[in-house]
């Protein structure tokens, strides 16, 4: 029994020797650590000394999370050059690639890019390209492009009158900084058409989303032809688009220096979105469609959560390609169980953040051509748009809002008149080729004869037993909720 105690002793002092010898080892070890932490934190690199991290020869100024910080700013260039790159392919990427600058010249949009440090000198809309910075440049090649930013470079109407940017590498000296951003410009005007509804979302609106979109709200605006209405009617949408205050060069003359730039704005084609053309496929225009949603906070997603009996909203023109039976039309709707919402004054659809919502609360627009259709784009998914075509004008009668239509998730339903269903029968007699044979007025006398014949002159006087039809097939799509069988 003895002896097993004394077994026992020794066992527990030799546990407790290993127990003491390997909290002094790492007592030792905690010691020479914070050791070299010190030594480390202590060290200065002096501003010649050059240290290899991950790859890349970095000037160290002090400590290591300077460094830490040297190359996140790096990467986060390398982001931003990734991300100027997708706005353009083929050959011109591969010349933005190897240069640094590039100019992607589509069917109707001229967009230029630049990675690297740009000063934009208010004053005169100079954007300024160090030629250094230009890679691979051939000595003395200098680089300058004007552009005018705006989405339609093709229309002869509009281009002339927006104001030109110039980009160019050829002054040794470029102006000295007064501001230092941390993101990229775009830059584009708010000139042309802004003003009405279809242009301010085919020409502006869209085109800075497909432009700006993929910084994720990391970029600055210079706007020029800077227009306060455009800007407050559209605020919701930039202040989302951007995080920074917009510039207005008019009113700002001074320098302003940042690590990239964008000029002009892509447009893919009318009221849409080519997921193919995009950067990388990453934006559609049901994308575009949501966006909107959020930005002016509307709450219905889907024409099936909309209100029963449905509503109808009927664009009521009051100068041009007005309805001369709108009353008779109203009650023919209103029959066959819609709750109709008329929409005549230019000052309420202009407010466009209450207008979207009252829009988005319908199951169907009916209105005939013209720029108040393009409030199609808050109607709820499965939304029905009606579009009463008038004498006349073919082809942008469909590039405009037929086409679009389905790609925004909605239902396009077309009605067309009749020759006689037009004043203009009323003055020329049904058997005029004005009437019967529309394409001899552009055939003769151009494009601004047919606008001034069709889209100025003519008013409508809708047949209600062949419209009836169309909203019948519009109750149809949206329905389940009225029993129409008796329509």
């Amino acid at each position: 029994m003895v002896e097993k105690e004394r077994s026992l002793g020794k066992m527990e002092k030799g546990r407790g020797e290993r127990l003491i010898l390997f909290a002094t080892q790492a007592l030792c070890g905690f010691i020479l650590l914070h050791f070299m932490y010190v030594q480390f934190l202590a060290y200065k690199v002096t501003p010649s000394k050059q240290i290899k991290f991950t790859g890349r020869q970095i000037l160290s100024e002090s400590k290591a999370d300077h460094l830490i910080n040297v190359v996140s700013n790096d990467d986060q260039h390398q982001s931003l050059q990734y991300l100027l790159s997708r706005l353009l392919e083929g050959e011109d990427r591969t010349k933005f690639d190897s240069t640094g600058f590039a100019c992607d010249k589509g069917s109707w949009s001229l967009v230029c890019v630049a990675d690297k440090p740009v000063k934009i000198d208010m004053s005169t809309m100079r954007v300024h390209l160090q030629p250094s910075d230009l890679r691979f440049t051939p000595a003395g090649e200098n680089t300058t492009t004007v552009v005018r930013p705006y989405a339609m470079q093709g229309n002869p109407y509009v281009i002339n009158d927006i104001t030109p940017v110039t980009i160019t590498s050829s002054e040794p000296e470029p102006p000295t900084c007064d501001h230092n951003h941390q993101h990229p410009a775009v830059i584009f005007s708010s000139g042309g058409y802004t003003g009405n509804i279809f242009h301010e979302f085919n020409e502006n609106i869209i085109p800075l989303f497909i432009t700006s979109r993929l910084f994720r709200s990391k970029v600055h605006f210079i706007v020029v032809d800077y227009k306060p209405s455009f800007i407050q009617k559209y605020r919701r949408v930039f202040s989302r688009l951007s995080d920074h205050e917009i510039i207005d060069p008019a009113v700002d003359s001074s320098v302003h220096c940042f690590p990239g730039a964008v000029t002009g704005l892509k447009f893919h084609k009318f009221l849409g979105v080519n997921t193919s053309d995009n950067p990388q496929g990453y934006y559609s225009m049901p994308d575009f469609r949501e966006f909107i949603r959020q930005t002016f906070r509307l709450k219905t997603r889907s024409v099936f959560e909309t209100q029963n009996p449905p509503v109808l909203l009927l664009i009521s023109r009051q100068t041009t390609r007005k309805f001369l039976n709108q009353a008779e039309m109203v009650k023919m709707m209103e029959e066959l169980g819609f709750r109709v919402i008329i929409a005549s004054s230019a000052k309420e659809m202009s407010n466009v953040e209450k207008f979207s919502r009252v829009i988005n609360s319908c199951s169907v627009m009916v209105g005939a051509h013209g720029a108040g259709l393009a409030n199609e784009i808050f109607l709820p998914d499965g939304g029905v748009m009606v579009q009463v075509r008038p004498l006349g004008f073919q082809w942008d009668v469909d590039s405009f809002y037929s086409e679009p239509g389905p790609e925004m998730g909605l239902k396009y339903l077309e009605y067309r008149i009749e020759p006689e269903e037009s004043s203009l029968a009323d003055v020329y007699g049904l058997d005029h080729p004005v009437l019967r044979d529309t394409a001899s007025v552009a055939a003769k006398g151009g494009y601004e004869a047919a606008r001034e014949m069709y889209l100025d002159k003519q008013d409508l006087r809708i047949d209600l037993d062949r419209f009836r039809e169309t909203l019948v097939e519009a109750l149809r799509i949206v329905g389940r909720r009225i029993d129409v069988s008796n329509a």
